[in-house]
Formats: C-alpha cells, sequence, structure tokens
C-alpha cells in the first residue's frame, strides 16, 4: 500500500481523445497525425504536472491513447489504466488510472440506471398533470472501482461520470420534426435544450440512486469524478450531492447519503470564487465536478480524510486553440486529502 498519508484525485476531460484517422460523431476524419502528437504531448504534460493517485477521465475514444498519454508522461510503471481493451475509437467512454498499489479488484462499467429506477408521477395535486420518462440507460456508462490507500483504511468508492450536455439535442431527424418542418424548425433549438435537460436530470437521479445504495447506512467513503455539465448550484448538482449543510462546527456534521463539493471546500478557504472548468460564449462555467462523502468532509464526525485543497488548471481556458494546442477545451480539477481520523 502507499506510504504517503496523502490522497489526491483529479478529474480531466480529454476532448474526445480518439487514435488518429478514426471518425468521432459526424467528423469522418478524426484527428490527424500531427494534432493527435500534439494533444498526446500536451495531456501527457498536464499528467505529470497534476501528478494525481486517482484520475478520472471523460471522452475517451480507445484505449492505446490513454496509453500513449500515460507513456508521454513517463508514468506507465506507476499507473493501472482503467480502460477495456475492446474500446477500439467506436465510442466515447468514461475511464481511469490508479496508482498501482491502490487499485481493488475490477473497475466495472455500468450502463443500465438501477433495475428499480422508476421516474413518473402523477401530479402533486388535481391541476398538474402527471409526468414519466422512460429513460433507462446512461449516454455515457458510469465507471466505479475501488481503492485502499493505506493499511489502515476503508475501500474507498470511485464513480467517474460524464452526464449529457446542455447542447441542445439533435431533432431535425424525427419523425414527428420532419411532419411539420416550418414549424418545428422555429423550435429546434428549445426543444432540444429540454431533450437534453430532461436526459440530464434522468442521469443524474439514477446516479444519485446508485450513490446512496453505496452510502447509506454505513461509512464507506465514496468519491465522485466527472463532467457532470452543469454547475455546481444547478438542479443537476443538487440531486447529485443531496444539499448538504457546510455550516457545522469541527467534526460535529456530516450527513450519511451526501456529497460535498471540493470546489466549495476551497471557497471557505479562499476570498473569493474562482472556479471555472470551461467556457461558452464568453462565458466561464464550472462543470467539471470532484464530490466526496462525509469522510472527506472536515467538519463530519465521521472524518476520515481532512480537506488539504482544491487546484484547478485552467489558464489554457483563455486561448480557443485546443486544436492547434492539443490541450483540452475543459479545465483539470484536483483534490487532495489527508489521513486525519475525527477524534470521537
Amino acid at each position: 500500500m502507499a506510504a504517503s498519508k496523502r490522497l489526491s484525485f483529479a478529474t480531466c476531460n480529454l476532448f474526445n481523445t480518439n487514435e488518429p484517422g478514426l471518425a468521432m460523431y459526424r467528423d469522418t476524419t478524426g484527428w490527424t497525425p500531427e494534432q493527435y502528437e500534439k494533444k498526446i504531448d500536451w495531456l501527457g504534460r498536464a499528467l505529470a504536472m497534476v501528478d494525481a493517485d486517482v484520475w478520472g477521465f471523460q471522452e475517451l475514444w480507445h484505449h492505446k491513447s490513454l496509453a500513449n498519454l500515460f507513456k508521454k508522461a513517463k508514468l506507465t510503471s506507476k499507473y493501472k489504466l482503467l480502460a477495456p481493451p475492446s474500446h477500439q475509437g467506436g465510442k466515447i467512454i468514461c475511464a481511469g488510472a490508479v496508482r498501482k498499489e491502490m487499485l481493488v479488484g475490477e473497475p466495472e462499467w455500468i450502463v443500465n440506471f438501477p433495475d428499480q429506477f422508476v421516474l413518473f408521477g402523477s401530479g402533486d395535486d388535481p391541476q398538474t398533470p402527471e409526468i414519466s420518462v422512460s429513460l433507462k440507460s446512461f449516454s455515457r456508462p458510469v465507471l466505479h472501482f475501488k481503492i485502499r490507500p493505506l493499511d489502515d483504511s476503508p475501500e474507498i468508492s470511485v464513480f467517474v461520470a460524464h452526464l449529457k450536455s446542455k447542447m441542445p439535442a439533435r431533432v431535425d431527424t424525427e419523425q414527428w420534426f420532419k411532419s411539420d418542418k416550418p414549424f418545428y424548425g422555429r423550435h429546434r433549438e428549445g426543444l432540444g435544450a429540454a431533450l437534453s435537460t430532461i436526459r440530464r436530470t434522468a442521469e443524474a437521479a439514477a446516479l444519485r440512486m446508485l450513490l446512496t445504495e453505496a452510502m447509506k447506512g454505513n461509512d464507506n467513503p465514496v468519491v465522485v469524478l466527472g463532467d457532470l455539465n452543469d454547475d455546481k448550484r444547478s438542479n443537476t448538482l443538487n440531486i447529485i450531492s443531496g444539499q448538504p449543510n457546510y455550516l457545522m462546527g469541527f467534526s460535529t456534521g456530516g450527513s450519511d447519503v451526501d456529497l460535498y463539493s471540493a470546489g466549495t471546500l476551497q471557497e471557505y478557504r479562499s476570498e473569493r470564487d474562482v472556479y471555472y472548468t470551461h467556457v461558452h460564449q464568453n462565458s466561464r462555467e464550472s462543470l467539471d465536478h470532484i464530490l466526496v462523502s462525509q469522510e472527506f468532509y472536515d467538519n463530519s464526525r465521521k472524518r476520515l480524510w481532512a480537506f488539504e485543497g482544491t487546484e484547478i488548471m485552467n489558464d489554457h481556458l483563455n486561448r480557443d486553440d485546443h486544436k492547434e494546442t492539443g490541450s483540452t477545451d475543459h479545465g483539470i480539477v484536483k483534490a487532495t486529502f489527508k489521513f486525519s481520523p475525527a477524534k470521537g
């Protein structure tokens, strides 16, 4: 096991990292060899600089690309890479990397929502119509794995997620759209955005169910790493986190099923909030998150790991030249903790 009493997690959207020449979505030609080399170089240097113990990745298309990143960073011998060998450029997945001595068991990729997941309501009052959402699976499978950082520390469950983006879903190929193109054409953006929001919200609720089942009635530490495609104060994040109460005395609070944002924990140690991980139409957004259970919260009576700080690598977001430089279009978030159990 690791000798260090410190433990760090990082999350990074790889901006469609795929082997050169392979199609991605409607881009049939993919990355050129030159663009690919720049991506591997930039991301490899970022991996080495951030130097996290545990990584969560989004937008990985090919397992070889992840291996090449760690080879460039000269970290291959230190990490176990979590990406299926069968993953060879046909779709994107969540992936991971863990210092070899920490990984416990085998990773799993969760495609389907829990069997008992239901989104149906008959309405809170007579004037509210019923609502039903039939979605049953994640658009990007959730990666789940376990680690044990120290011999005398419990296992930690790590979930890596990538929820549906805020980009309006494409509706112009649907039959209902084609049936009245002039009318629906005027409403394409609004309807597409509504579908994306519904899908992201359903995915958040399904992820929340997985997390609650992992945390309820026990003291098992849980960490969520991911591009959740929404701000920390959004309804999406509220669903996933459970909106915990942060303002408790030292080692006196905590919640069995809530998750605490590393960004918010950092805010309490800073004079202002400078947390952003994405820029869209000149608007700075925080889409990439590290969420932790009460075992990582300083003010929890169940604390095992004390928060040391959050770092964000985001200077590259000030320039829209990601394809030219090989940089990712998201910030990289790292949170560090120190093993320091609360004294009961």
